[in-house]
């Protein structure tokens, strides 16, 4: 028999937890019982997604600079990277601010929800955390974000899932030295690299194996710490106008895969769409940068000199669904808040999303902090951000789940359209967990 493709093993995996939780949550101690025995799987799945996630950078982003031969070759599709991702992620917040003058969402909410939302929210320890941590971030000098780059500890860089960039930075710094010192000098250190990405690449393959029960965990307890449905419905306005907003960035990539990758885009959202409901379901980027990265190498044929710096570097500074949802929330709290925005105060929001997004965190509630940032550069009462937050705060998880997966179609969308301008897109070549199986039997 046929076995079932991955992609479908997780969706029946997201709708199988949605509805036992759903039928939890009207069992007394339904939701202790999910969250004491259920959701530990899900959390256990999650960490051995981001235990390999700096072994998976370091082995392959190693190798890829290596196999250049050409230090001038890594400058192309460095700077051919940064250019795609800025540029997405203008659209991203255009696409955003357009939709929510449009629809204007928060000119629906009453006095009431404003009252409940306020109450409930604004001075619970998620609200008055993200506005702490904006608040530290806002504070810091303008190249602080570079300053930050650089580590000076490896050890110390690798050891934290948050310092992606600094692991980055040391890998292309030792990749690239390893170019300069000779082939025949660097081949030990390139073998031992080479060896190491092949061993991650297949822990990713048997981690996959539990990705349908690890989704029917994280759903599942999503589901049964739901908030208020009452408090969903008044926001529904608002939660629509950003997955309206995501869907045209996902028909926005299906364009460009179309017309400069020239590959078929629902053959292109097939084959990436395991990475897809994994991002939908941990709500990080960066926990599902490994998926990612063997989908878009073994399944769409991008070339690991191409993947290995494009979709890390991605992981980190291309949230396009996160500065679309901020440009959004930002201008759904003025309407609801009765603050106006002039046309100087919505291009200002373009700028900060985008400055913002560069070295955000790619972790669950990363993007609320961002909007405080935002909210603060047009110069929104520094007295009704907790309220402001308290308005968003209900939907905020369901919403980071549906802009995390943008954020990781627009990582893998712009790994195709650079290794397709470079020449380096080739033919899949997927990789099953038991292919050598047969010689340690």
């Amino acid at each position: 028999m046929k076995k079932l493709a991955l992609h479908w093993q997780i969706l029946i995996g997201m709708i199988l937890g949605i509805l036992f939780g759903l039928g939890m949550t009207f069992i007394d101690g339904g939701a202790s019982f999910v969250s004491d025995w259920i959701k530990p799987l899900g959390t256990i799945f999650v960490k051995l997604l981001k235990l390999i996630a700096v072994p998976l950078i370091i082995a392959s982003l190693v190798k890829g600079i290596s196999d250049l031969k050409d230090i001038s070759k890594f400058k192309n599709i460095g700077l051919r990277t940064i250019l795609i991702y800025i540029g997405t992620t203008v659209i991203a917040i255009t696409v955003g601010l357009m939709l929510v003058n449009v629809v204007q969402p928060g000119d629906g909410i009453s006095e009431d929800t404003i009252a409940k939302l306020t109450a409930d929210y604004a001075n619970s320890e998620g609200v008055q955390a993200k506005i702490a941590e904006a608040s530290k971030q806002k504070e810091s000098g303008p190249l602080q974000f570079l300053e930050d780059m650089v580590p000076d500890n490896a050890m110390q860089a690798m050891s934290n899932n948050k310092a992606m960039l600094q692991v980055i930075f040391f890998t292309i710094f030792l990749g690239i030295s390893m170019l300069l010192v000779g082939e025949k000098k660097a081949k030990p250190l390139k073998n031992f690299f080479d060896s190491l990405n092949e061993v991650v690449l297949k822990m990713v393959d048997l981690i996959m194996l539990t990705a349908p029960y690890a989704v029917f965990a994280l759903l599942a307890n999503v589901v049964v710490s739901s908030n208020d449905p009452d408090l969903l419905l008044a926001l529904l306005k608002y939660g629509l106008t950003v997955i309206g907003g995501l869907l045209l960035m996902v028909a926005l990539y299906m364009v460009l895969i179309s017309v400069f990758a020239k590959k078929n885009p629902l053959w292109f959202l097939k084959q990436i769409s395991p990475a897809q409901l994994l991002a939908f379901s941990t709500s990080s980027s960066a926990a599902t940068l490994p998926v990612t990265m063997e989908r878009v190498e073994e399944h769409i044929g991008v070339d690991k000199e191409v993947s290995s710096f494009v979709l890390p570097v991605g992981a980190t500074i291309n949230m396009d669904g996160t500065s679309l949802y901020q440009a959004v929330a930002a201008v759904f709290i003025s309407q609801a808040l009765g603050f106006d925005l002039t046309f100087g105060d919505q291009l200002t929001i373009i700028l900060t999303a985008l400055l913002a997004s560069i070295g955000s965190a790619a972790v669950p509630g990363a993007g609320m902090v961002m909007l405080v940032i935002v909210l603060e550069s047009v110069g929104f009462p520094a007295d009704k951000l907790a309220i402001g937050l308290a308005l968003i705060f209900a939907v905020d998880r369901p919403l980071d789940m549906c802009r995390t997966v943008i954020n990781v179609t627009g990582d893998a969308t712009v790994s195709t359209l650079v290794a397709k301008s470079v020449g380096k897109l080739g033919k899949p070549h997927p990789q099953n967990w038991d292919d050598h199986y047969d010689e340690v039997k």
